[in-house]
């Protein structure tokens, strides 16, 4: 399904890259803030852990943000924030064994399509993502024996696809999706056994937003 979402705006906006109208849309030197929602969806992998099962992390949805600057017409810097995201982590049988915060600021360099008098702007973007995990707890600890739960933060790259539709001269809708390289060593303490499990977060993010244009 995700995959199915994405190749979908990945098709209307390679089919609208050409569609344009007379109200001014983004120019050089044009600030972009767009709010909305955004839902990082996992596409996680992980080694056995202690031989019962790979780790699984759940979805989670909150208030996105981002912030772009046009260069030119056609090249902007984008950059990607949100409210903490709040994380499940599932162990196969044993259920909901632990909880995770993240923040996963990303920022990229992006290429839009059309002209600055277009109203429907198609774009892409590479750049890189940084997450920061925290609030790392146990919330099934086996009676004692899982403790000392840690996640290292993660620099990988990123990039995205997008859509905006400017309806007048400064408000727009937009909807995007990202895909970001995220891997973590999450350590923790197996009884008297130190364990430290390399694990690929590797998630899509979809966002549909508003913005304003200044």
């Amino acid at each position: 399904m995700n995959k199915k979402i994405a190749l979908s705006l990945v098709a209307a906006s390679l089919l609208s890259a050409g569609v344009s109208s007379a109200a001014v849309a983004h120019q050089a030197g044009d600030f972009i803030f767009r709010v909305g929602a955004v839902a990082v969806v996992p596409n996680e992998s992980s080694p056995v852990v202690a031989n019962v099962a790979e780790f699984t992390v759940d979805d989670n949805t909150q208030v996105g943000l981002n912030f772009g600057y046009m260069l030119t017409d056609n090249w902007g810097l984008e950059l990607l924030a949100a409210t903490p995201f709040s994380h499940d982590v599932s162990l196969g049988e044993l259920g909901k064994i632990a909880e995770t915060k993240h923040l996963p600021p990303t920022l990229v360099a992006q290429y839009y399509f059309s002209n600055g008098q277009s109203k429907l702007r198609p774009y892409i973007g590479v750049g890189v993502n940084f997450t920061n995990f925290f609030d790392n707890e146990f919330t099934n600890d086996l009676d004692g024996a899982l403790t000392d739960l840690s996640m290292s933060n993660s620099w990988g790259l990123a990039a995205q696809v997008g859509l905006d539709y400017q309806f007048n001269d400064n408000w727009l809708v937009n909807a995007s999706v990202w895909y970001a390289d995220i891997s973590t060593d999450v350590k923790f303490n197996l009884g008297e056994d130190a364990i430290s499990v390399e694990t690929d977060i590797d998630p899509w993010v979809y966002m549909v937003s508003i913005g304003y244009t200044f």
